[in-house]
């Protein structure tokens, strides 16, 4: 699914968004993706879109609460992502809500890459299906300021 996201990021993000489904999952097909992890993609992608978050309290957003994470989500959320997840946190980019919503989005996904590497393609795909994708410059900087190879 990883890989899927990936190609649509980079094949659609230029046209301000993705044709519809019927369309989309014959160019998937073509591309060489699987009928499985093509219906994994298109549900996990419909997920993001509706953002459901009607299981969480209105008042969430305003939390202020410091998040302990289970033994589950420790294991498919390593140390380096929790931590970029508190970095957004403390930037103020990512309110209590959305740090519950990225969290839910990133243990849906599957595939063998690292736990960093899928929260920012969440918060990619999340902030180009909302239209906030405005300056690319502001998320080379949140990504090169979150990579400790990069702070001087």
């Amino acid at each position: 699914m990883y890989e899927i996201l990936i190609y649509l990021f980079e094949n659609y993000f230029d046209r301000g968004g993705c044709p519809d489904s019927a369309t989309l999952t014959h160019k998937l097909t073509i591309a060489g993706f699987g009928e499985d992890e093509i219906n994994q993609a298109l549900n996990w992608l419909s997920d993001l879109t509706k953002g459901d978050n009607n299981h969480y309290p209105a008042t969430f957003a305003q939390s202020n609460s410091l998040r302990w994470y289970t033994p589950s989500e420790m294991e498919a959320i390593d140390k380096e992502g929790r931590g970029f997840i508190l970095f957004l946190e403390q930037a103020g980019i990512l309110n209590s809500l959305q740090r519950e919503l990225l969290i839910d989005r990133v243990l849906k996904m599957n595939g063998n890459n690292s736990s960093l590497e899928k929260i920012k393609l969440v918060i990619l795909l999340d902030l180009w299906i909302q239209n906030q994708l405005i300056d690319p410059n502001i998320l080379e900087k949140l990504f090169i300021a979150s990579n400790p190879r990069h702070r001087h």
